[in-house]
């Protein structure tokens, strides 16, 4: 399906995904989707339920196999799909070994790398215990360091912090950041838009099997989001003239603005006896919550997000593979 491509350090990308298109039977889940994702970069996958998503990543990782299209990765991709795919009756050790030495790490070279990748997870603890007896979100961390034990120079995460607590997800993302430090093509699927802002990188955003936008957060923010204002009051939202664009909701008069502070003193100015019945003013600046509104269509699809086809391969979730 794919042939090696190299990153070679001048934003040539590690993964490269041309016009991937995939339907299930009268459903269409992919259509011609590109995606670039450089050597050193974390490339963030956004998009509702359904966006094709986990489609895309799936067909990536050589699970799928797509209608039309090409993949082509400059060497073994770890996948840690949104399915955990832990053995529950080995320990953490014996589960980390394990995937180890499927991609040829013996001795004390694989116990250095499952040292590198259980320390960033808070896995350390517990090496010694069953899978089946951890909780949810430290399955999900072990599912992880799985994907990233064999040290692939491509790595697939989606939805990686589901369950996870806080401090577990605060840990991933630095541990993404330091993947991409150290010259690793992530491409990370997340549906908690914070994470995203956070990573602040190149972000791709899904809709119904098509790339709707795609850029840095800064610049999704430019040229995608909206700012505003709401002033809500006791009672309907009064018919007052404004010299913005406002949309009225029952008691809230929504005002879209590029300068939502300087157009919260002016619009309180202009309300006259109104004033006297404002309860609030809520300024909200362009966010990435914004931006997604926008460019996504508000009805979810009923699209396959997971392999639900034949033409899967019989390789464990979370092994390194050849795109």
């Amino acid at each position: 399906m794919s042939e090696p491509v190299r990153g070679d350090g001048d934003g040539s990308p590690m993964l490269r995904v041309s016009q991937v298109s995939k339907a299930y039977r009268d459903v269409v889940a992919l259509r011609g989707v590109d995606l670039d994702v450089p050597a050193g970069e974390v490339v963030a996958l956004l998009g509702t339920n359904g966006a094709g998503k986990s489609t895309l990543l799936s067909i990536v990782a050589g699970l799928t196999r797509p209608d039309s299209g090409t993949c082509t990765a400059g060497g073994p991709v770890g996948f840690a799909p949104q399915d955990l795919g832990v053995y529950p009756t080995l320990t953490v050790a014996e589960n980390l070994r394990f995937f180890a030495r499927l991609a040829g790490l013996w001795g004390a070279r694989a116990k250095h790398r499952i040292d590198q990748v259980a320390g960033p997870l808070g896995l350390a603890p517990l090496l010694d215990r069953s899978a089946r007896a951890l909780s949810g979100g430290e399955q999900r961390r072990l599912h992880v360091a799985i994907a990233l034990v064999p040290e692939p120079p491509v790595v697939l995460l989606d939805e990686p912090t589901v369950g996870m607590d806080v401090v577990s997800r605060i840990a991933l993302v630095e541990l993404v950041r330091g993947l991409a430090d150290a010259g690793v093509a992530v491409c990370y699927s997340s549906h908690y838009l914070a994470e995203v802002e956070e990573l602040g990188g190149p972000t791709v955003i899904l809709d119904r099997g098509r790339v709707v936008a795609r850029g840095t957060v800064r610049e999704l923010l430019r040229d995608h989001g909206e700012s505003r204002v709401d002033l809500t009051f006791t009672g309907p939202a009064p018919d007052i003239a404004l010299p913005w664009p406002v949309r009225r909701e029952e008691r809230t008069v929504r005002i879209v603005t590029d300068s939502p502070q300087i157009t919260a003193v002016r619009a309180i100015n202009e309300l006259g006896e109104a004033a006297q019945r404002l309860q609030s003013v809520e300024i909200r600046p362009a966010s990435l919550e914004s931006v997604f509104l926008n460019v996504t269509t508000p009805e979810t699809p009923e699209t396959p997000e997971t392999s639900e086809t034949p033409e899967t391969s019989n390789e464990p979730d979370g092994v390194a593979s050849d795109a």
